[in-house]
């Protein structure tokens, strides 16, 4: 009788452990959780310096050539002319959202204007288009505001 209850003792204790290390478990894995999905909403490293090469010959490796050559951005119809496609609808979609996907990485092309799309390399060294309107733009010259004095 007493190897008996000796014996449900070290059961009941052998229980009593795999419950704590199954519950440190479970808190290990939450944790890891949280860190991945923190990770997640963190921006790409932009150290990595990954240069996209885009295949010879693929519609976006023609529009690129395009762009480059015109030396600013442009309309897609305009660039689906200019690769020899027509400006049918489904080629305009299908086009617009191969560039989106990389103007959304910030990689290779930018999106000037809706549906013009440019290149990168046109961006000045702070981030803004050289294109894009002068400073004082909408401003009528030599007047002050409305209401002053």
């Amino acid at each position: 009788m007493n190897i008996r209850k000796e014996l449900e003792r070290k059961i009941e204790r052998k229980k009593e452990e795999i419950a704590s290390l199954e519950k440190t478990l479970g808190e290990a894995r939450a944790y890891l959780q949280a860190l991945e999905d923190t990770r997640k909403m963190l921006p790409k490293d932009p150290d990595l310096n990954e240069e996209v090469v885009l295949r010879p010959g693929t519609e976006l490796a023609k529009v690129r050539g395009v762009l480059q050559q015109e030396g600013q951005p442009l309309h897609v119809e305009e660039l689906l002319k200019r690769i020899g496609k027509s400006p049918e609808k489904k080629h305009k979609i299908s086009l617009s959202g191969s560039l989106a996907a990389y103007v959304r990485d910030h990689k290779i092309f930018t999106r000037p204007a809706p549906n013009t799309f440019g290149l990168v390399e046109f961006e000045s060294a702070d981030g803004s288009s050289e294109d894009g309107p002068p400073e004082n733009f909408g401003l009528e010259e030599g007047k002050e505001s409305a209401n002053a004095g």
